[in-house]
């Protein structure tokens, strides 16, 4: 099978095509002809080497654990799943590959009215976002600053506080303005004055910061929070320093909600945002893409 993959730790340069034989599923587990992997920022920071105190990876590796694709075939064990079934979730090999193999209790049916590319831009948002929900303990009526509102993670933050109840202010660049508004937050243009800029929004003050943009709004974070009680942040690796929370725990992984916030995709009651979308021969490039941030929305990639 084609697939990307890395011999060594690196820049995007590292990562190439190459032949490799295709994956058997083990018990519990099936294998899934990939139609579409999410590009995700740990991506890159597994492939620079930034993340190996929290993945080690053995090399070479394929990078990737998001998938939407059609199961192919059956491990021992599974009769949740059957082939030909269309699915989306969490790959346990890597992504950027034609086959993959998954555990079949975290995959989820998709619905015939989610498109390929919109449906793997969910696994990994969905669950970071209510991960980090929950550890804010965000509630009805409180006031949320979410970092990164723009971006694939935050786009379903926001739409899951404001389904929560709580009034969301979410920052973003210039251009995606607009964009933030219509997912239901009061949007902020991140830089210069943004703590005075909140209190002029939100002059009751913020009850809880979820940071998923990790470009240095922790800070402004901890002024506007007068402390570091009920900051999180997915991307800023100074969290430990400041002594703000990193969420790195255990992914839930529900196969279940994945199921009912896909069917609200699909009924168009839950927006999933894709950036651009890349052939796998571009992996790097998408890669690339990431790296820079400021993205609107999932990249992903398409799988012939």
């Amino acid at each position: 099978m084609k697939a990307i993959v890395f011999d060594t730790f690196g820049g995007t340069e590292v990562l190439h095509e190459t032949e490799t034989d295709i994956p058997e599923p083990g018990p519990g587990q099936v294998r899934v002809r990939v139609r579409a992997a999410g590009v995700n920022p740990v991506d890159g920071k597994i492939r620079s080497g930034t993340m190996e105190a929290i993945f080690p990876t053995t090399l070479p590796a394929i990078p990737g654990g998001e998938i939407a694709g059609v199961v192919d075939a059956l491990g021992t064990g599974v009769d949740t799943l059957k082939v030909g079934d269309e699915v989306l979730g969490w790959s346990d090999t890597g992504s950027y590959a034609q086959y993959a193999v998954a555990t079949a209790a975290v995959l989820a049916p998709k619905p015939a009215g989610l498109d390929w590319a919109r449906a793997v831009a969910l696994p990994v948002a969905s669950d970071g976002a209510e991960r980090v929900l929950d550890l804010l303990d965000v509630e009805a009526g409180e006031t949320l600053l979410i970092h990164g509102a723009s971006g694939a993670l935050g786009t379903v933050a926001v739409q899951l506080a404001v389904a929560r109840g709580a009034h969301v202010i979410g920052t973003a660049g210039p251009a995606n303005q607009e964009y933030v508004t219509s997912l239901g937050a009061t949007a902020l243009v991140y830089g210069p004055d943004l703590v005075e800029r909140v209190r002029v929004v939100a002059p009751k003050g913020v009850d809880a910061v979820f940071d998923a943009a990790g470009k240095g709004a922790l800070e402004d974070s901890i002024a506007l929070r007068g402390g570091t009680e009920r900051i999180v942040t997915t991307a800023d690796f100074r969290a430990r320093e400041l002594g703000v929370v990193f969420a790195e725990g255990p992914q839930r992984r529900s196969a279940a909600r994945l199921a009912e916030l896909a069917q609200q995709a699909a009924d168009g009651a839950l927006l999933l945002m894709v950036c651009a979308t890349y052939p796998l021969a571009d992996a790097a490039k998408a890669q690339q893409a990431s790296d820079a941030g400021h993205s609107r929305g999932k990249l992903v990639l398409t799988v012939d």
